[in-house]
């Protein structure tokens, strides 16, 4: 399958291992932290605060809705990825540090609230931490696929993924620690702390070579705006859309881990509801969750440079849709931390090798002149399952019960499965071509 930078395939195996000591790979661990950590502050940890509040279980499930930026956050890329950053010291890392800081102060204003009593401002501040949440992922994925080489975009997604996954878990476990012991507000104000880790990257690392123009500004006068926005915004979507099959495209990336993404939102009120409490949640999921996140993000990484990015992402992808079952087997067993246990890992390992997979595949359709638009855009459509679809969960849970709610998660990803394999064909390549036409390239 053809991308903008180069299908990656299989390599040596000393290479793929050695791959992930690179200086410059490994500067994107911290970064993927820093993206990965507000989101379950507006997610699953955010559903166990509604949850221990008693607020209804389909209002949790509405709330998955806040995560709307991340779903349309190409809408505004373009200006992000055009227009010189907020703050002089590069464009990439300009605008990485600007949006962090505003993001610590709306997880503090966040942390402050009380269900009980400001709900609706709850959800306009979850809304802005999320918006801006998202557009710090348009600058971290830029900047990780431009300062990367092209065999480097195998082990910078496992990278991302392996970062992203431990500051979720640190969002999520370390969170829940934090809450029980010293309330929410210690819970999101130690989160927006730890998000100093990817500042550091943006003040102190190097600022990439990029292949796009940067404006000096918004232009001024209607010929030059329209000449701006067919450059800057139409742009990068008619050079995707000059690719074979890529309406096809658009739609495996967002039904890829729509079962996942259904069965992550009503999970935290899943182990709530049987009974679990906060401690045992996080005591859980920093052990278990911690390997697995860790095993997963890295194995999905390597996997994909060793099979070629379009049997990783069938593989990987059979796996996250089989982890949903150890949710039945946690509805069906109930109070057990045996099963907790295995439920969580098996969310963290299947779901942090497909996530490793679609970053490596996504990366790599991106054109070097709109990697911020077009980064944007293709990630935009894998996160509407995990807000506007995924939303939906806490009212099927509601009417379908548990069981029969995760049983639906688990197939609901094979059409997306079948449609890579169509797509694959289609294009041309066949799946063991498209490996060796990597590997010679590589």
């Amino acid at each position: 399958m053809v991308g903008g930078r180069g299908t990656i395939g299989p390599d040596r195996p000393s290479k793929r291992l050695s791959g992930y000591l690179d200086r410059r790979v490994m500067l994107i661990l911290p970064l993927g932290f820093a993206s990965g950590l507000p989101l379950l502050l507006t997610f699953s940890t955010l559903a166990a605060w509604l949850a221990t509040a008693g607020v209804s279980r389909t209002a949790i499930g509405a709330f998955a809705i806040v995560g709307t930026p991340y779903a349309l956050k190409f809408l505004w890329s373009p200006l992000i990825d055009r227009l010189p950053a907020p703050i002089a010291i590069g464009r990439r890392r300009g605008w990485g540090l600007a949006i962090q800081i505003l993001l610590v102060a709306a997880m503090l204003a966040l942390g402050k609230c009380d269900p009980k009593h400001h709900l609706s401002l709850m959800g306009a501040l979850a809304l802005l931490v999320a918006f801006l949440s998202a557009s710090q992922d348009i600058v971290i994925d830029a900047y990780r696929v431009e300062l990367l080489t092209p065999d480097q975009q195998g082990p910078g997604a496992g990278m991302i993924q392996t970062g992203y996954r431990l500051g979720m878990l640190t969002a999520g476990a370390g969170a829940l620690i934090i809450a029980a012991q010293a309330g929410w507000f210690a819970a999101y104000a130690a989160m927006a702390a730890l998000m100093s880790i990817g500042m550091l990257v943006f003040i102190f690392g190097p600022e990439p070579e990029t292949a796009g123009a940067v404006e000096a500004g918004l232009p001024g006068g209607y010929d030059a705006m329209r000449r701006w926005f067919a450059t800057a915004v139409l742009g990068p979507f008619m050079d995707f859309m000059r690719r074979p099959l890529w309406a096809a495209i658009l739609s495996f990336i967002f039904a890829y881990k729509l079962g996942e993404a259904m069965a992550g939102v009503m999970a935290m009120p899943l182990y709530v509801g049987i009974g679990f409490s906060l401690e045992q949640i996080a005591a859980i999921s920093k052990v278990a969750g911690f390997v697995a996140t860790v095993v997963g993000a890295l194995a999905g990484g390597y996997i994909t440079q060793k099979l070629g990015v379009v049997r990783a992402l069938l593989l990987c992808g059979v796996l996250q849709s089989a982890g949903n079952l150890f949710y039945v087997l946690q509805a069906v067993g109930g109070h057990h931390l045996g099963y907790l246990a295995l439920c969580v890992s098996a969310e963290n390992l299947t779901g942090a090798m497909a996530g490793a997979a679609l970053v490596a595949y996504i990366s790599d359709l991106c054109s070097p002149a709109f990697t911020a638009t077009q980064y944007a855009l293709l990630s935009s459509l894998a996160a509407v399952g995990r807000t506007i679809i995924a939303s939906s969960g806490g009212l099927l849970a509601q009417q379908f019960g548990w069981v029969r709610f995760f049983l639906m998660t688990t197939v609901i990803t094979i059409p997306a499965l079948i449609l890579l394999v169509w797509i694959a064909r289609r294009g041309g390549i066949a799946v063991e071509e498209s490996t060796r036409i990597a590997s010679a390239s590589g």
